[in-house]
């Protein structure tokens, strides 16, 4: 039975984008409608009429004036019992082995109405924001298409609350305070990294770090650096490594005050970071105890396997210079495929747009970027020594979905949310080769309606309309096992040949429709005008993003994109 469902969220994050996906693709009618106060819910359940409200993500109550009236799904990050709007926080902190979803129905009491469904998981030892988006996400979806199952049939009556009930483990807990996750270099690096990835990404974990009052994110365990608690121990790739106390671990950003997100070192500044001794890695180190490494290269057999976890899948303009070499040495070595594996929490969402602000000359930074991820792009393109893979473990939006599509197989993971378009960073028209590598995959007026639409897809619908090649795999590890078989057989001898053959044929076969190059020319073209013109949506936009609608602190100075545009011209 399709229904018209009104998806009600506070942002239209990753679960909200999947929710309404999947809830398309089985034929239901759905809407959604970012809101934070009432006045705007009541409007839109006035407006859209529906016959079931979903709330996947919403921060404040939905009004009594609604759900009288209406049926409301509430999706709750808990167990059943569990209340509060710190609910991750409190799991991430305290240990808990195992965790879930429970989607109940609106009341007047928060998170304490009538239970439609659950689902569990078990918990990893990693960041909220990466619980969330795995775990969180996909027990949330099994959840809330279970709920909806019932509530169509009409049959089924949602259960009460009951804390006499032996079954029920969860409890209210009150919102977590900043002391709650303060950091104390004298307590042991378990209990610090839980603090910091029980606030990751937000609001983070504050601390005093070598003087400088900040918030702490993207926390790893070091095992064999030891120091002083608080002491700056090590730097590698703008993360530092910080002794604690019974050890030390790496933190990848931090963020003070006022300002964003930044690599750590970035943050710290020159003169706090200038005796801080560099403990470089390179990216085919075997592995070995744990530390932290945001590029790295391993073999079996006749497949590389490239890893590159880079936060929240930004990646900077070192980033991308840094990837290619990676690439570039696993393209040497005598193998016959290359698996890009990206990280295992995203993928990749293109430029680093946290990096672009903080430069002194945003517009020369993203044209500087850009450039890098186009380098990086081309070099994917032009390989005819090996077959290459991409293996997309997480999420990918923007530039980093179209840098999947640059290999020739692209694989990801079930579930995952794609975004493949660039117009709602302000009209940024985008580059990556993707007016060459889309059309070739879904044709023309598909890659036009996926770029311009600005809606995402999952990427079972992706896979189907033959924007990549399969999606498989009910979560990570499944997901890293079967891409490992797949890969393995994609070298055996025949097939490699023919299929090296058949590439090499293509290539030339484009080249001479049209070369390579003219599709990266026109594309900088557009984002020449975006960067430098006087239109500044792009501009505005990657502020809001980048400062959560704040505007930039009156300290900055106004910025004159002059001496950009004749250093961009020239590049």
């Amino acid at each position: 039975m399709a229904l018209r469902i009104l998806l009600l969220c506070t942002a239209c994050n990753g679960l909200t984008q999947l929710v309404s996906c999947r809830l398309s693709e089985l034929g239901h009618d759905v809407v959604i409608q970012v809101a934070s106060d009432p006045e705007t819910m009541q409007q839109a359940a006035q407006r859209e009429r529906p016959d079931l409200i979903v709330a996947p993500m919403l921060k404040s109550a939905i009004p009594e004036a609604i759900w009288n009236r209406s049926t409301c799904l509430i999706v709750h990050p808990g167990i059943v019992g569990d209340r509060g709007p710190s609910s991750l926080d409190w799991a991430i902190l305290e240990g808990e082995r195992e965790w879930g979803v429970t989607v109940l129905q609106a009341a007047a009491e928060m998170d304490a109405g009538d239970i439609w469904a659950s689902a569990t998981f078990p918990m990893r030892e990693i960041g909220k924001s990466e619980l969330y988006r795995h775990e969180v996400a996909q027990a949330a979806l099994r959840a809330l298409l279970q709920a909806i199952e019932r509530f169509a049939s009409g049959l089924h009556t949602p259960r009460a609350l009951d804390y006499r009930d032996a079954d029920v483990r969860g409890r209210l807990r009150p919102a977590m305070r900043a002391a709650d996750r303060a950091v104390d270099w004298d307590l042991p690096s378990a209990t610090i990294l839980r603090r910091v990835r029980c606030g990751d990404s937000a609001p983070g974990a504050r601390a005093l770090l070598a003087g400088l009052p900040c918030q702490l994110y993207d926390a790893w365990p070091e095992a064999t650096l030891r120091g002083r608690p608080g002491e700056l121990l090590a730097q590698r790739e703008g993360a530092v490594c910080v002794g604690s106390g019974d050890g030390a671990l790496w933190l990848g950003h931090l963020r003070v005050k006022d300002g964003i997100k930044l690599p750590a070192a970035q943050v710290l500044g020159r003169r706090r970071m200038a005796k801080v001794p560099e403990r470089a890695l390179a990216f085919d180190a075997p592995e070995g105890p744990d530390t932290w490494r945001d590029i790295r290269y391993r073999e079996d057999g006749e497949v590389g396997y490239l890893h590159f976890d880079f936060y929240n899948g930004a990646m900077s303009t070192r980033q991308c210079e840094r990837l290619r070499a990676a690439f570039l040495y696993a393209r040497q070595r005598p193998t016959k495929a290359i698996a890009l594996m990206g990280g295992r929490d995203v993928w990749s969402n293109g430029i680093h747009l946290n990096q672009i602000e903080a430069a002194k000359d945003p517009a020369l930074e993203s044209w500087h970027n850009i450039l890098a991820m186009n380098a990086l792009v081309r070099e994917i393109v032009l390989t005819d020594s090996h077959r290459v893979i991409a293996a997309m473990q997480g999420n990918a939006g923007a530039g980093g979905v179209v840098l999947a599509l640059a290999a020739d197989q692209v694989w990801a993971r079930a579930g995952l949310v794609l975004n493949p378009h660039y117009r709602g960073m302000g009209g940024l028209y985008g580059s990556e080769y993707w007016t060459y590598l889309m059309p070739r995959r879904v044709g023309l007026a598909r890659a036009q309606e996926l770029t311009e639409s600005l809606r995402p897809l999952t990427s079972e619908h992706a896979a189907r309309i033959g924007l990549i090649d399969a999606a498989f795999g009910e979560d990570g590890a499944g997901f890293r096992a079967e891409v490992e078989a797949r890969a393995q057989a994609l070298v055996e001898p025949a097939a490699w040949r023919k299929a090296i053959g058949l590439k090499r044929r293509r290539r030339s076969s484009d080249e001479r429709r049209k070369p390579l190059e003219s599709y990266a020319a026109e594309e900088l073209s557009h984002m020449y005008r975006n960067f430098f013109g006087p239109d500044p949506a792009y501009h505005e936009a990657r502020q809001r993003f980048v400062r959560k609608g704040a505007p930039a602190p009156a300290s900055e100075p106004a910025r004159d994109t002059h001496d950009s545009r004749e250093a961009a011209s020239s590049a």
